[in-house]
């Protein structure tokens, strides 16, 4: 179906840019509630206008976003005895980039909303409030939320508000309500997709020459933007489009607006129409059903538009996508292995206990998933900036992981082995079943600790909606990235016989666990690159040197304990001296108690010869190269994020980009967010990002707002960006020379 194919391209591309980064509230759109009377009888009715004024080059969305718009939406918190009606929109505007069609509103709109005042309501002063959700889009798009109240006396006698003459202008605005005349409508034979043709002809003498309809939405049918339209000499306008169905029957009724436009493509007149469907006149030689429609009915209450539970539902979707694609992230590819290792395994154990395991894998992940989604709850309630990927922040987590990595390669080297000892060999069958548990859950842990650092698409997406709202979203949302990234597992065990393709158990699976081995060796490998980073002194050298002494400590277990249990004194004070050696050089040589702040000494380094010269970043240190006239590329980065380093590796720390760097003579500041930094976290706020990466390109010019590039970069994006704000720089240089 040609709409929801167009639908979910869109989706899927601005997922894929990361043009939904995150929610702030009111950050380019200012959210206002305002009242037509300041007092109110028993009885009677106040009209309530949310105001959206949004900055300037920034949109909203009508009731129907169009292919790639969001409806704004309004949670109402009233007292008793006070009812909010339908919303009233005033008539949009309609927008055509890239073949999306879009309808929204520019600069201001009042969304107008009657409250009821119940006859027997009390006599007394009311608070009204609302959260009102909307995108916001320029470039890129962003949803936005926020509060808005107001107060209103309840009284024997009404009185007008200061700002009631407004609404006179507001209601001006509203389409009117039904047709004056007669509406020709033609129905084409329905396709094997469930598309079907659609015409509108009516005559139309008066008023500016070209028309069009704005449909409102709906969840179980669409139709489409006019593909065409035309005007005979007689007077006649014909519209032609395509209905689209996705469940059920063909509808009875498309409810929609019906505009006559000027030259200039803005809306002159616009009328709220009811189009009746049911058949009246049938042709069958033509293959269509044609419906004469004697008069067309204004707008009524009953349109089944797409509300914010609808985005609620596209996020958690998303959010679900995201998670399946984490499995095949390179944070979570070595404990693909270990899933793949666990099936060869099961192999020849039933299905039943095959299928357990997995949803004991799916429980583990989901129990971790819900941790992280209670700590964010915890970081929010403590006033704190919570981002995906933040417990990467911490050192001593840093730590913790990377020996735990260690051990786990080690393990899959056979170094050592987790075996029951021999005094409970007896009670093996017993304890079987639990051991095998306590993996898979392990295993489920495993792959979502690993994923935080990944921020797959479709996941930062349904990420960044989840930091801001409610902790009930919050919970739901996090639940839903669970399911992503449990369900293929958990389908292979539910459907074992998929897996078949594994070959039987043998020799090979020896060899196959030490093959396993290296990727979990290389994710420990990664994870010490980032712990280094932390510690101060010779932390290479001396993390490096805690890590043999663990790996060794690890050998000595296996060989002289586990194999030999003859050497076993000796093994033990050989352990107690490593385990003494290990605490030495976490105290008196990484001192990791006392962790490097990327800001310090770590971050002020000279680039490599040839590579970029990056200064620390700071809003002073933009301020004053703007103020120079000198373009600005700014990279909010951290070294335990994946995207970072590939938007480094491919688009930025390339020979194109440091030519253009230095032909233009721009200034590099890096903003480093491996450690919680409050500066840093304040400006991701302020460019409505739940995270990093974040690159932003600030021309000469101090009156432009920086170019935000996407959350996945290439080459193009990034030197077009730097060739903008040259010229922009050049510009106000020009203009300044001449003063």
């Amino acid at each position: 179906m040609r709409p929801r194919k167009t639908q979910l391209i869109a989706g899927v591309a601005a997922a894929l840019l990361g043009v939904i980064s995150s929610i702030q509230a009111a950050s380019h759109t200012k959210a206002e509630l305002v009242l037509s009377h300041d007092a109110i009888k028993p009885g009677d009715t106040v009209t309530a206008a949310i105001l959206l004024t949004m900055d300037p080059g920034w949109h909203t969305y009508w009731r129907n976003g169009g292919d790639s718009g969001i409806p704004t939406s309004i949670k109402w918190s009233l007292p008793r005895g006070i009812t909010a009606g339908e919303i009233q929109w005033l008539v949009p505007e309609k927008s055509v980039d890239f073949g999306l069609v879009s309808y929204i509103y520019n600069d201001q709109v009042a969304l107008l909303v009657p409250l009821k005042v119940a006859a027997d309501a009390d006599m007394q002063e009311v608070s009204l409030s609302a959260v009102i959700n909307w995108l916001e889009c320029e470039v890129q798009c962003i949803p936005g939320k926020g509060n808005v109240e107001a107060t209103l006396r309840i009284a024997s006698t009404s009185r007008l508000s200061k700002e009631s003459r407004k609404f006179d202008d507001w209601r001006k605005k509203l389409p009117a309500n039904g047709f004056p005349h007669k509406i020709s409508i033609i129905l084409g034979d329905p396709n094997e997709d469930d598309e079907r043709s659609l015409s509108l002809t009516f005559e139309a003498k008066e008023g500016p020459p070209a028309w069009d309809f704005f449909p409102y939405a709906y969840e179980d049918f669409s139709m489409e933007s006019v593909l065409s339209a035309s005007r005979d000499e007689s007077g006649k306008v014909k519209l032609a489009s395509t209905l689209s169905k996705y469940d059920g029957d063909w509808p009875n009724e498309v409810q929609g607006l019906l505009v006559n436009e000027n030259q200039d493509g803005k809306v002159s007149k616009a009328y709220a129409v009811t189009l009746n469907l049911r058949a009246k006149i049938a042709d069958s030689s033509k293959g269509e059903l044609e419906i004469v429609v004697d008069s067309v009915s204004g707008d009524s209450d009953s349109s089944r538009e797409s509300t914010g539970v609808g985005f609620l539902v596209k996020m958690l979707f998303f959010a679900f996508v995201g998670g399946i694609i984490l499995n095949i992230m390179p944070c979570v590819l070595p404990v693909i292995s270990l899933k793949v290792l666990s099936f060869v395994n099961q192999s020849n154990e039933e299905a039943s206990r095959t299928r357990f395991l997995g949803l004991v894998f799916g429980l583990g992940v989901m129990v971790s998933f819900w941790g992280l989604a209670l700590f964010i709850i915890a970081v929010k309630a403590a006033g704190e900036f919570a981002s995906w990927g933040m417990q990467f922040q911490n050192p001593t987590f840093l730590l913790f992981m990377t020996v735990l990595i260690t051990l786990v390669a080690l393990n899959l080297f056979g170094v050592f082995e987790i075996v029951l000892t021999g005094k409970s060999m007896n009670k093996a069958g017993n304890l079987a079943s639990k051991k095998g548990a306590m993996g898979a859950f392990f295993n489920g842990v495993l792959a979502t600790v690993l994923a935080t650092p990944c921020t797959a698409p479709f996941l930062g997406v349904a990420l960044g909606f989840a930091f801001v709202q409610s902790n009930p979203v919050i919970l739901v949302m996090f639940t839903s990235a669970g399911l992503g990234l449990a369900f293929p597992f958990v389908l292979l065990s539910i459907f074992p016989q998929w897996a078949g393709f594994l070959p039987k158990p043998g020799l090979w699976m020896v060899r196959f666990k030490i093959a396993m081995g290296f990727p979990m060796l290389a994710t420990g490998f990664y994870l010490f690159s980032l712990t280094v980073q932390r510690f101060a002194g010779d932390s290479i050298l001396w993390f490096g040197l805690f890590l043999v002494i663990i790996a060794l400590g690890a050998w000595v277990w296996g060989e002289f304990i586990q194999k030999n249990g003859n050497r076993r004194p000796v093994a033990f004070g050989s352990l107690v001296l490593m385990a003494f050696c290990c605490v030495y050089i976490l105290e008196k040589e990484l001192h990791w108690r006392s962790p490097v702040a990327p800001g310090d000494s770590r971050n002020a380094h000279i680039a490599k010869l040839g590579g970029i010269l990056w200064e620390p970043w700071s809003p002073e240190a933009v301020r004053d190269a703007v103020a120079q006239g000198q373009p600005v590329l700014v990279d909010f980065t951290a070294s335990w994020c994946p995207n970072c380093r590939i938007n480094k590796k491919t688009s930025i720390e390339i020979d194109s980009v440091r030519k253009k760097l230095k032909e233009i003579n721009a200034v590099t500041l890096k903003g480093d967010y491996t450690a919680q930094d409050e500066a840093i976290g304040r400006e991701l706020r302020k460019h409505n990002r739940a995270g990093v990466p974040l690159v932003l390109v600030y021309s000469g010019d101090p009156s432009k707002e920086p170019r935000k590039l996407p959350e996945l970069l290439t080459p193009g994006l990034v030197l077009d960006a730097l060739e903008q704000a040259a010229a922009s720089s050049l510009s106000v240089n020009a203009a300044q020379a001449s003063l």
